[in-house]
C-alpha cells in the first residue's frame, strides 16, 4: 500500500465562512467581502477573453499591470491564484521538516496548515480577549528569540479579531527576527479607513506582505492574490509556483477592477457607511462588537455553535468563531444597511 506523506495523517481541515452548497438563498454574513460586488468593467472585460488558449504562465500581464500600480519592479511581485496559494508556496519554498514556524493567532488556519504539510514544527503566540486582542511587540520579540522561527505569520488587520499592527512596532519586529521571513499578511488592509502603507518597508530583505484582490474588489470567485518582496525571495516563490495558476478571467477582471478607481471608492465609501450603522445597531440590541474599526466585527455571544445554528435555520450565515479557538465570539461581515437591519432583527428575535 502507498503510503502518503506522514505530516498528512493528522492534518485537521481548515474552516472557512462563505461557501454555501445548499438550497434556499442565503444571506452570507460569514465571508469579509465588499458586498457591493465588483466593478461593470469587470464583466465587460471577461466577455473579451479568449479561452480556447492559455493564459500567460505566470501571469504577467497582471503582474506588470500591478506592479506598476504598486511602483515596485515586476521583480518584487509575484501574482498568485489567491494570496492562499502563496501561502503555499511560501511553505514549500522556505520550510524544512523540523523548522520552526510562528503564528500569531487566533487567525487564518492557512498559515499553520501549509507549514505543517511540510514539516514544521508550529507554535502560536496567541492573543487573548481580556486584552482585546492587542499585540505585545515586547512579548512577542521574546518568543521570537526563544523559538527562532524560519517563518513568522502576522496578519493585519487580523482575521477574525481586527488587531492592527501600528507601523512602527512592524519596524521593531522586522528588526527584532533578522534570520526570520516575516510574512505581513494586509489581504483586508482597505478595509481600514485610516491604514498605513507598508510598501515604503522594502528595504528589510526578511519582509514578504501578501495582497489579495478578491475581497475588497469582490473578486472572491475568481482567486487573486499577490506578494510583495525582494527579488531573491520572489525567485524562489515562482521556481515552486505551477505554471498558468492564474487563469485568464482572472487576470482581466483584476486588472478591469483596480483600473476603476472611482468605482471602488464608491462602493467603500457606502460600506464604511453601513458599517457604521451596522455597529450601532449592534450596540443598541446589547452585543457590542470588539471592535468597531474594521468592516467585520467579532462579537461576544454565550455559544458561536448554538447561535450560527438558530441564525442558519434563518438562512443567514454568521462565523462561528469556534474553529479560531473562541467558541463564544461569532464574526459578522457587514452587508447592505437593509441585509444589515435583517440580521438584527433576527438577532433581536432570537433574544441573544
Amino acid at each position: 500500500m502507498i503510503h502518503p506523506r506522514p505530516e498528512l495523517d493528522m492534518l485537521p481541515p481548515v474552516v472557512h465562512g462563505g461557501f454555501h452548497s445548499g438550497a434556499g438563498i442565503v444571506l452570507d454574513f460569514s465571508s469579509n467581502i465588499n458586498p457591493f460586488g465588483p466593478s461593470p468593467r469587470v464583466w465587460e472585460a471577461m466577455r473579451d477573453v479568449v479561452i480556447g488558449q492559455h493564459p500567460d504562465p505566470h501571469a504577467a500581464p497582471l503582474r506588470e499591470f500591478l506592479a506598476a500600480h504598486e511602483s515596485v519592479s515586476t521583480a518584487r511581485l509575484l501574482v498568485g491564484n489567491g494570496s492562499v496559494e502563496l501561502i503555499y508556496a511560501l511553505a514549500i519554498a522556505f520550510v524544512r521538516p523540523g523548522d520552526p514556524v510562528l503564528v500569531v493567532a487566533p487567525t487564518f488556519g492557512e498559515y499553520t496548515t501549509a507549514a505543517r504539510i511540510m514539516g514544521a514544527q508550529v507554535q502560536e503566540f496567541r492573543l487573548h480577549s481580556e486584552n482585546d486582542f492587542a499585540l505585545d511587540v515586547d512579548e512577542l520579540l521574546v518568543k521570537v528569540r526563544q523559538v527562532r522561527p524560519r517563518l513568522l505569520f502576522l496578519c493585519s488587520p487580523n482575521n477574525p479579531t481586527s488587531t492592527y499592527v501600528a507601523e512602527q512596532d512592524v519596524k521593531r519586529i522586522l528588526s527584532g527576527c533578522p534570520d526570520t521571513l516575516f510574512v505581513l499578511d494586509e489581504a483586508f488592509l482597505r478595509f481600514l479607513t485610516d491604514a498605513w502603507c507598508s510598501n515604503g518597508l522594502s528595504e528589510y530583505e526578511n519582509l514578504l506582505i501578501l495582497r489579495s484582490l478578491t475581497k475588497d474588489y469582490a473578486l472572491t470567485g475568481l482567486r487573486v492574490g499577490y506578494a510583495l518582496a525582494s527579488a531573491s525571495i520572489i525567485r524562489a516563490l515562482e521556481k515552486v509556483q505551477p505554471p498558468w495558476s492564474v487563469n485568464s478571467f482572472a487576470q482581466a477582471a483584476s486588472i478591469a477592477a483596480v483600473s476603476d478607481e472611482t468605482f471602488f471608492r464608491d462602493s467603500l465609501r457606502k460600506l464604511f457607511l453601513a458599517r457604521n450603522d451596522f455597529a450601532q445597531r449592534l450596540v443598541e440590541i446589547g452585543l457590542p462588537p470588539l471592535s468597531m474599526r474594521m468592516t467585520f466585527f467579532l462579537v461576544p455571544v454565550p455559544s458561536a455553535t448554538e447561535l450560527t445554528r438558530r441564525l442558519g435555520e434563518r438562512n443567514l450565515r454568521v462565523r462561528d468563531c469556534t474553529s479560531f479557538g473562541l467558541p463564544q465570539h461569532i464574526r459578522i461581515a457587514t452587508r447592505s444597511v437593509d441585509e444589515n437591519n435583517v440580521l438584527i432583527s433576527a438577532l433581536q428575535d432570537l433574544n441573544v
